[in-house]
């Protein structure tokens, strides 16, 4: 892809200040223009941002000296976007999920294909040092092989601090689709490929009452499963378990749980890039908490750019569009299953993403050295 990259951003709502604070540590990553719908939005970005211009959507589409496309708007809009930047001739990395569905996603990738352009895709939480210790550790055999797996996310729901958490509650919405990609993601970069899932769902309300901001007070309808609990069947053999809930109140079940033949490890939150790591080793007394061995060290929204920026030409990005696919299609499959009773088999395929490397920025260890 060449370095830097230049990168445009279409959608400035609330998510662009994580990727602006990390784009500004990265060297990999050239930030040249911004556009949304809401001009006052762009604007402000451009003149917190030095160099940066404001544009429309149509003027950062047609931006000759922007390589790739960060697609920030709302999901519905992501695979829309997605296309008209790659009609462009840019490649896109879009927020979480690649798109609101997976026929959505298929046109994106085949639209890429063909136009020889690259599609990377959040989370890239995956890349940081929490998921990568772990996999590392999986990797090194220190549990043996693995057996199955647990993920876990309860929030009694966004309603209680979001002032409009309409589309948490409509179609595409739902804990699943919201939070899953964080934890299937990590699940796919731990264990591998899915082949099948089984699933349950079910919603305890038909609408909820917005507690924050303007709107507090007004009720918000529930047109999806608000509670949902899936079987991922792994090509390996091993089996995860998803419980994922706005319905529920609170957990004490770790974010992810690893089980293996010779040990068990605890993976920290997947929607954080750090996080602890522990291992309880067959025949020990107690849990240990591994050393940070792999990942990018501090890492933050935007990393996924930069490595993207890293990548060999034709090689797939660690936070592909590919990944991304699979992962939608999982928890796309979950709802069906749900749904119908049956197992439902994953189509697509995909290859685990190479480990990341224990990786400090240059500006980290300039500054370590200078302590």
């Amino acid at each position: 892809m060449g370095k830097p990259l230049n990168v445009g951003i279409i959608g400035c709502g609330a998510i662009i200040a994580q990727y602006l604070t990390n784009f500004r540590r990265l060297d990999q990553v050239n930030l040249v223009a911004v556009a949304d719908l809401d001009p006052a939005r762009a604007r402000a970005v451009a003149d917190d941002y030095e160099g940066v211009r404001a544009l429309s959507v149509e003027e950062l589409l047609a931006a000759d000296d922007i390589d790739l496309v960060l697609n920030l708007t709302i999901p519905a809009a992501h695979a829309d976007v997605a296309l008209q930047a790659i009609a462009a001739g840019k490649s896109v990395y879009g927020e979480k999920p690649l798109a609101a569905t997976t026929e959505e996603a298929r046109q994106v990738l085949d639209a890429a294909r063909q136009a020889g352009v690259v599609v990377g895709c959040a989370p890239d939480t995956v890349l940081g040092t929490g998921i990568q210790t772990a996999r590392k550790a999986i990797d090194d055999g220190l549990i043996g092989a693995p057996i199955s797996a647990s993920a876990t996310m309860v929030t009694p729901g966004h309603e209680r601090w979001h002032p409009n958490p309409d589309f948490y509650y409509q179609p595409g919405g739902g804990p699943l689709l919201d939070m899953g990609p964080y934890y299937v993601t990590a699940l796919v970069t731990l264990l591998g490929p899915v082949v099948s899932v089984l699933g349950a769902a079910s919603h305890t309300r038909d609408e909820r009452t917005i507690g924050s901001g303007p709107r507090q007070g007004e009720k918000v309808p529930v047109t999806i499963d608000s509670h949902v609990t899936g079987i991922l069947v792994h090509a390996s053999g091993a089996l995860s378990t998803l419980f994922m809930s706005f319905d529920a109140v609170k957990s004490k079940s770790p974010n992810i749980e690893i089980h293996g033949e010779r040990g068990s490890l605890v993976v920290p939150d997947p929607n954080h890039f750090d996080g602890d790591v522990q291992l309880f080793s067959l025949g020990a007394e107690d849990w240990e908490t591994l050393p940070v061995s792999a990942g990018y060290v501090d890492a933050g929204r935007g990393f996924g750019i930069a490595d993207l920026a890293s990548t060999p030409r034709g090689k797939e990005p660690r936070a592909g569009g590919a990944l991304a696919y699979h992962a939608l299609e999982v928890m796309e499959s979950v709802l069906k299953a749900a749904h119908s009773g049956m197992t439902v088999s994953i189509q697509s395929t995909v290859e685990r993403p190479e480990s990341v490397a224990l990786t400090v920025l240059a500006e980290q260890a300039d500054a370590l050295q200078a302590k």
